[in-house]
């Protein structure tokens, strides 16, 4: 995919996220029940990274369980860490904006340091293999030893109704020859009419982006929406867990 393209792409979900940042977040009040079959299973003493933290609803819950650990959430979207940012008094928290897309967005993040690294429904916002590896280093980097990465990804393929909503990209100035196997444009009409990028995951393309950053795929699974079919988890964890990355 070509740099111009990459940036198009992300210019549009940036552009999708601050103009309808307050009614995704009215959406998205409550975890997915596939992220609360994750959280259920931590002892409630590790140090988390959220990438992708949106509006908080993840710390929120794990407050209600009261978890012990610290939490550092990520997200470029100012309106969403509005909302994630009036939590008070609960569990140690902090709600940073980083754009996962720069090359700098894990500088001021110590290394081996989280015993955690959520990235629920993010993934699939990233355009092309080579950003996306770039990110994974950058959480393996990040991820103690015996670490683990654990991700979503939108399964809208899955749905007769969300398949509807599947736009031209002509609707954002591209071609289809211009994006990567995989990638759709997807509309929005709560508060008025928006468009978003999204790339549809299957387990084998996940598979190769593990190996190729250097994680084994633990556990895949697949749960929420209607028929539990509109998320894939996995679990990851490092390949070499003597090794820092």
């Amino acid at each position: 995919m070509q740099e111009v393209t990459v940036r198009r792409l992300l210019d549009i979900n940036k552009q999708f996220y601050q103009n309808f940042g307050a009614e995704f977040s009215a959406t998205r009040a409550r975890i997915q029940p596939g992220t609360g079959m994750i959280i259920n299973r931590l002892d409630g003493h590790e140090d988390i990274l959220d990438l992708g933290c949106g509006n908080g609803a993840l710390a929120r819950q794990l407050a209600i369980l009261g978890h012990r650990g610290s939490y550092t959430g990520l997200d470029f979207s100012l309106p969403l860490l509005a909302a994630a940012g009036q939590q008070a008094d609960i569990f140690p928290v902090n709600f940073i904006q980083a754009d996962l897309t720069r090359a700098n967005w894990d500088t001021d993040l110590p290394a081996d340091n989280y015993q955690m690294v959520f990235s629920f429904a993010t993934l699939h916002h990233i355009p092309s293999e080579q950003l996306r590896l770039q990110i994974l280093t950058k959480i393996a980097r990040l991820l103690k030893k015996e670490g683990k990465f654990i991700h979503s990804n939108w399964q809208f393929l899955n749905s007769p109704r969300l398949r509807n909503r599947i736009q031209p990209w002509q609707e954002a100035g591209l071609q289809a020859r211009d994006v990567d196997r995989g990638d759709y444009l997807l509309d929005w009409k709560r508060g008025g009419h928006g468009l978003r990028y999204v790339h549809h995951f299957d387990e084998e393309e996940l598979s190769r982006l593990a190996e190729a950053a250097g994680f084994n795929v633990c556990e895949s699974f697949h749960c929420d929406g209607q028929g539990g079919r509109l998320g894939l988890y996995q679990v990851w964890d490092k390949k070499d867990k003597g090794l820092s990355k």
